[in-house]
């Protein structure tokens, strides 16, 4: 029997992690309407039942009836009434951190990222490695002892409650040797290697993939400031930028599971063709550009965080990536209504936020004629987007609404 509204429920681990979702056990629009709860909440930081009631349009005692097997599955927490008000005071609900976790890989072309992540998007704890070009086996030995570097520190019921493991990785890693600097033969190895099948024996866990950039679109829109908007298109800089897609408040992958590769842009440049987006506005880039004064460019991956000095070359490329970032995002708008462009980077917040600057003043400076106005600001997650969104797939696949149905008419 659930607890009377004033006191908070017992945290309960489930027998197993498949026990999270409960999906073989309940009908679809039992499970719809819990994880349509857990969106909400999500949302709104905390609501009590009645609001919960109100906006999902359910009957009161469906939507008590839901968040009382909520709780039982320590997916909820009761806050404090709020008193003040005539009659019983409601009990806001809140996602309880400790109710699911989920584990994030993330493969990139300089350094490879293992995160924990809670219910609510915090980074519990975190493996970095860094690489001049990533390999097979050494990204297999890297994950193997951070899985039981992370399992060691995790007590039984945490570990219970993990819900997957979520791999972000660049697709075709072994088409960029001369961008990366790699032996031909070492990346291709990447062309028939099976790096789900690999990690996935490497635990008991469900193991999922996406693009990279894609996954950093799915960590801003879950926990970043991407949930303020209903459509954005999103723009990533790592080694190499991507970019994601998110209409109607849900990640568009597209029918291949490609959709927001904007670094495949065409933007001006040299010559009459002009170039990709991806030769023009990426972090190899700035490599280049302290590589031909002398300098050693490992700062940029080594401490993502902290850069120190690099004047000049900084300069020159925040200035030619905002330029070109201007135009893919002009280009993106007049194809989709988007409300906002959000622009995140493997780079320091300051870096970050005189790029997005730039970008806002060489925006104003095209051809805007027939365009809705819409928002370029930055994005929140920073250098662990794309392992927190690898990490949020397994939360997505076991908490999220269905990716065809959100809610359209809440707030």
């Amino acid at each position: 029997m659930a607890k009377a509204d004033s006191e908070p429920l017992a945290y309960q681990a489930p027998a197993h992690p498949g026990d999270l979702a409960r999906g073989g056990s309940q009908s679809g629009v039992r499970l719809y309407n819990e994880r349509l709860v857990l969106a909400l909440i999500r949302r709104y930081g905390s609501l009590p039942k009645a609001e919960i009631a109100r906006v999902t349009g359910l009957s009161a005692q469906t939507a008590s009836v839901i968040v009382k097997q909520l709780e039982a599955d320590g997916l909820l927490l009761r806050q404090r009434p709020q008193r003040g008000r005539i009659g019983q005071p409601p009990v806001p609900l809140s996602l309880n951190p400790d109710g699911a976790y989920s584990i994030g890989l993330k493969v990139g072309r300089r350094s490879a990222d293992l995160v924990l992540i809670d219910l609510m998007g915090k980074v519990r704890a975190s493996r970095h490695r860094t690489y001049r070009y990533p390999e097979p086996a050494a990204t297999l030995a890297f994950v193997r002892a951070g899985i039981e570097e992370l399992e060691r520190d995790l007590k039984p019921a945490q570990r219970a409650r993990i819900s997957g493991l979520g791999i972000a990785t660049p697709f075709e890693l072994w088409n960029w040797e001369k961008e990366i600097g790699a032996p031909r033969d070492v990346l291709q190895i990447w062309r028939a290697f099976d790096l789900v099948g690999e990690v996935a024996k490497l635990s008991s866990w469900p193991v999922q993939l996406c693009n990279d950039a894609t996954a950093a679109c799915a960590a801003e829109l879950s926990f970043g400031i991407g949930n303020r908007y209903r459509d954005f298109v999103y723009f990533f800089i790592g080694s190499f930028i991507g970019g994601g897609i998110v209409l109607n408040g849900m990640l568009y992958q597209g029918r291949t599971g490609n959709a927001g590769a904007l670094g495949s842009m065409p933007v001006s440049g040299e010559g009459p063709l002009g170039v990709q987006l991806i030769r023009s506005a990426s972090l190899y880039r700035l490599e280049q550009l302290i590589s031909n004064q002398g300098r050693d460019p490992s700062m940029l991956w080594n401490v993502p965080q902290d850069w120190g000095e690099i004047g000049q070359p900084l300069d020159l490329w925040i200035k030619d990536s905002a330029s070109h970032l201007a135009q893919a995002i002009v280009a993106s708008v007049s194809v989709v209504d988007f409300e906002a462009a959000i622009i995140d980077a493997a780079c320091p917040p300051d870096v970050r936020a005189r790029l997005v600057h730039e970008t806002n003043k060489q925006v104003a400076l095209l051809d805007q004629q027939g365009l809705s106005p819409f928002a370029i600001v930055e994005g929140t997650i920073g250098s662990d987007a794309r392992a927190i969104g690898g990490a949020s797939l397994p939360l997505l696949a076991n908490f999220a609404v269905d990716r065809e149905i959100f809610l359209r008419n809440a707030g």
